[in-house]
């Protein structure tokens, strides 16, 4: 019997490229737990990406030149990281034994996390689920959620974090 092997997909050609992580201030730390298990498991750098939506990309890369949306900000604070994202990620990430940066992105998350996970050539892109909130409830009904962005409109994997599942009680499925 012959085998012909099987023909290799896109996403079996990008499974050296290293994990990307959508990161934010306040995030529930699972989401960047998760990021770091997988990247540690397959022996992957971990790059976590910002996306400031108080920015925009003028020319529609991550890396390229970005400007303020708003005209009259300060240019001390146009790519400036919030100090908390920074010691929260050093405070999860330090002794996780996954090598880890982390990058600066301009404009809508989903967008950003997209052309930043295609530019650094990411084996799968990790974000999170959104708080059970009325706040974040609105968002989603307004903007959609990154996840679902993301996963209709790119090819990589995308593993999609619940930070606060909400299981109905007495839904058994034995």
């Amino acid at each position: 019997m012959t085998e012909t092997p099987a023909p290799r997909s896109e996403a079996v050609t990008h499974a050296a490229g290293p994990i990307l992580a959508g990161v934010m201030p306040g995030q529930h730390p699972v989401v960047l737990d998760h990021a770091a298990a997988m990247a540690a498991g397959a022996g992957l750098p971990l790059v976590c990406a910002y996306a400031d939506v108080t920015m925009y990309p003028v020319d529609g890369t991550t890396g390229g030149p970005a400007a303020p949306i708003d005209p009259d900000a300060m240019e001390e604070d146009l790519h400036r990281i919030p100090e908390s994202l920074m010691q929260t990620l050093r405070d999860q990430l330090d002794g996780k034994g996954v090598e880890w940066s982390l990058v600066h992105l301009a404009g809508e998350p989903a967008r950003a996390l997209a052309r930043e996970a295609e530019d650094i050539g990411a084996s799968m892109i990790v974000v999170g689920t959104r708080e059970h909130k009325l706040t974040a409830a609105l968002k989603e009904l307004t903007a959609g959620s990154v996840a679902r962005h993301l996963f209709h409109r790119q090819g990589r994997p995308v593993l999609v974090v619940p930070v606060n599942p909400r299981v109905p009680t007495g839904d058994d499925d034995d």
